[in-house]
């Protein structure tokens, strides 16, 4: 068989009912490509195979998981590229969607992964610990509300599924789990700039016990800092108004 790696944060979905959720909720959005990260012990992997009239990929860092897949699924081969996702080209030329249950321990580097990607990717549905898919979902005047949220949130909606137990998982994972969806917005928020959004809203939660004027202090002229909005906190902003206030920065 197969050992599990802390290192790698593998924890292996083991309840099949999961597992057809989660393939039903990436099939109610129709999509050609689909890649599929960490697919570890091929839980997910052996229902996504199933889907008729799709080009699948999955991307596995461990070589162990990688050999005992493609001894396991034969319909794997070609299909499973041995390699870091987020170190990763784009898998395929045309627009596609990501799905899996996402290692703990990169969680959030792979939600920042599929930003860079963002043109290309039409759907996601991915398996988060619990506090990460809150804070994803997370609206303004939430404690969870923070950087994640805003720049995912700028550009995509959040569909919080449903959650999961940690007996579906072997070994049971300390903390409890939930999946969420991330679709395209049809309109992205407004912004001057991706560059000069994503440093206002760092700097915003950087310090977000502070007033937005003195964590933002060193992007906005003096003028600009007299403005009313200014007295809030980071987190009494919505993703639009981090939007709008970008345009107003040095």
């Amino acid at each position: 068989m197969y050992t599990l790696k802390k290192s790698l944060g593998q924890h292996f979905l083991k309840d099949e009912n999961i597992c057809k959720k989660i393939v039903d909720a990436i099939q109610q959005y129709p999509h050609q490509k689909l890649l599929e990260v960490g697919p570890g012990g091929g839980a997910l992997t052996k229902y996504l195979l199933e889907i008729p009239a799709i080009e699948f990929k999955a991307v596995e860092l461990d070589t162990e998981k990688v050999d005992y897949l493609l001894a396991t699924y034969t319909d794997l081969k070609g299909k499973l590229i041995n390699q870091n996702f987020l170190d990763m080209e784009r898998p395929f030329n045309e627009r596609f969607s990501v799905t899996g249950n996402f290692p703990y321990n990169i969680s959030s580097q792979i939600l920042f992964k599929v930003l860079e990607w963002k043109e290309d990717v039409e759907n996601v549905v991915g398996m988060f610990q619990k506090e990460v898919a809150q804070r994803v979902a997370a609206k303004e005047g939430s404690k969870t509300y923070g950087v994640t949220s805003v720049l995912v949130q700028a550009f995509f909606k959040v569909e919080y599924l449903f959650e999961v137990s940690e007996s579906s998982f072997t070994p049971p994972p300390k903390v409890k789990s939930a999946v969420i969806r991330l679709l395209p917005l049809e309109k992205n928020v407004a912004m001057r700039d991706e560059g000069s959004f994503f440093r206002l809203v760092k700097a915003a939660f950087n310090q977000r016990r502070k007033m937005l004027r003195n964590a933002v202090k060193d992007l906005f002229d003096p003028e600009i800092l007299k403005d009313e909005i200014f007295n809030k906190r980071a987190e009494q902003l919505s993703v639009q108004k981090f939007g709008e206030l970008s345009f107003k920065m040095k």
